[in-house]
């Protein structure tokens, strides 16, 4: 297949920037500088039905749009902190194809005025961090970061921000608290953070993945992106499949491939040919699916997860087989949350403490 995201599966040294400018790297982000106002790359994005990938599959563009033109400075940060047991695409992103992802944030920041960005890691994931900043750096050198950028007014500057490692600053506005030297822990909303965000001023949030997109909308068009998928779910999506499968990892695939697809055709079927008893469409935080056929050949898309009682969120999708006790998957994810809780809010402060003792 023809990657759109995880490129360095046919590219191997696309995480090398020569090597990204010579596969087309940067194009999309001149044209959007040079040939588009901010809005109608807004528009572009919005009119692809491009989702945000990271759990609310929330539409990008309109999320853009949110941002007021009459307070400044507008600022973009890219949310990497990726805590959730079960997935592990946006570390994969980073690491192997940095540059295009880096892309979409500046595409980003250029649609929604913003002249700097921020990139939001966990604090596990300090090695990749120090990677980015290298290609950062090297951005900058070969004329895509600093100021007057393709001989326009438009200058921009983007900065890592290391976590500490806490789950809770997945959620967008416990991460801004993080940024901003306080304890990780939700704000209530709203306002939203696109009107009070970071350091009060309007901030667009959005996943790695979301963002890892962004430069092929630009560059093909929003026909191109929305013939791919569903009509519900436009593009294609990364999905992390671990469990009692033979063949764990990320798996570029368009929506509406079903789960029987994704196990069998490309996670090479169960460990030993068990049945599979339940799927975890979603991560830890996620609903069990009974897998009977119904639930194999639904299609991996919003609404036909959500038809089945469950959500596809981030789309790290765990398998189990008749050897696993769901009573123990289910003792071991609230342990995780009950670690996790950054308890601020009583229902998952208590709630987890006294399901972990019933």
């Amino acid at each position: 297949m023809n990657y759109i995201l995880l490129r360095h599966r046919e590219i191997p040294d696309i995480g090398k920037i020569d090597v990204y400018k010579k596969n087309g790297g940067f194009e999309a982000f001149k044209k959007a500088v040079t040939k588009m106002k901010p809005a109608e790359v807004t528009e572009a994005v919005k009119a692809s039905g491009l989702r945000g990938r990271g759990g609310a599959g929330f539409p990008t563009g309109v999320k853009w749009s949110f941002i007021p033109v009459n307070i400044w400075p507008h600022y973009v940060v890219a949310n990497a902190d990726e805590s959730e047991p079960g997935t592990f695409k946006d570390r994969e992103i980073m690491e192997r194809n940095p540059f295009q992802f880096l892309e979409g944030v500046a595409i980003a920041s250029y649609a929604v005025g913003a002249n700097a960005a921020y990139v939001y890691l966990r604090g596990e994931f300090w090695p990749v961090a120090a990677e980015l900043d290298k290609r950062i750096e090297e951005m900058g050198k070969a004329g895509f970061l600093g100021d007057r950028l393709f001989g326009t007014d438009y200058s921009l500057r983007i900065h890592t921000h290391l976590g500490a490692g806490a789950y809770i600053c997945g959620e967008e506005t416990a991460l801004l608290e993080s940024m901003e030297g306080s304890r990780g822990q939700p704000r209530i909303r709203p306002p939203f953070p696109a009107v009070y965000g970071l350091y009060g001023k309007p901030t667009v949030i959005n996943n790695v993945e979301t963002l890892t997109n962004v430069p092929l909308i630009i560059e093909k068009g929003a026909e191109w992106y929305k013939s791919l998928g569903t009509a519900d779910s436009a593009g294609v999506k990364i999905f992390s499949l671990s469990g009692r499968v033979n063949r764990p990892g990320n798996y570029e695939l368009p929506f509406g491939t079903t789960f029987r697809e994704l196990i069998y055709k490309h996670g090479g079927g169960v460990i030993d040919d068990r049945p599979v008893k339940a799927i975890m469409p979603a991560g830890a935080s996620s609903s069990f699916i009974v897998a009977d056929d119904k639930a194999l050949d639904t299609l991996m898309d919003y609404a036909s997860v959500r038809a089945l009682g469950a959500d596809l969120g981030s789309a790290s999708v765990i398998v189990l087989d008749d050897t696993v006790s769901i009573d123990w998957v289910i003792n071991k994810t609230i342990h995780f949350f009950k670690h996790e809780s950054c308890g601020k809010c009583t229902p998952c402060r208590e709630g987890c403490y006294w399901m972990l003792h019933l």
